[in-house]
């Protein structure tokens, strides 16, 4: 059976009540209810870890040899984090970066990403469906669809 990591980084425990207007009111634990029925109706296996420590999620991108796929919302360590980048080049699971904003239309910094050239794709700004557009993509890719656009 195919398996999917999903990791979500810090400050993602708040979601639901920290800056709604930028965020919404979905809580994490929506989320993850959200894409597990995905993935069940799927018959794909999920689990997810949410850490606010850039060397927990270094850890959990080491040992994800056993996942076919890894979604990936480092929140703010999108930005600066060389360690997640090298963890992600270091490893052979294709890892989707996802967002629940739109990065690019948010503040200068925001605009970087550095795991961006080493992730197979990227989504953000659709909310809880950019999760759930990066699943859909995990799934297709792992089910042999072939959407492969240049």
């Amino acid at each position: 059976m195919k398996k999917i990591l999903v990791l979500h980084g810090p400050n993602l425990n708040l979601l639901g009540t920290r800056e709604p207007e930028i965020y919404g009111s979905t809580t994490l634990q929506d989320i993850n209810m959200i894409l597990r029925q995905q993935a069940e109706a799927a018959n794909v296996i999920i689990n997810f870890k949410q850490s606010n420590f850039e060397g927990e999620i270094v850890e959990a991108i080491q040992h994800a040899a056993d996942y076919d796929y890894v979604i990936l919302n480092a929140a703010a360590f999108t930005h600066y984090s060389i360690a997640i980048r090298d963890a992600i080049a270091a490893v052979r699971t294709p890892v989707i970066e996802v967002h629940l904003s739109n990065v690019d239309k948010r503040e200068e910094f925001r605009h970087k990403s550095v795991i961006a050239p080493v992730v197979v794709g990227r989504i953000c700004g659709f909310g809880v469906d950019s999760y759930k557009a990066a699943l859909y993509c995990a799934i297709n890719k792992l089910s042999g669809v072939d959407s492969d656009a240049d």
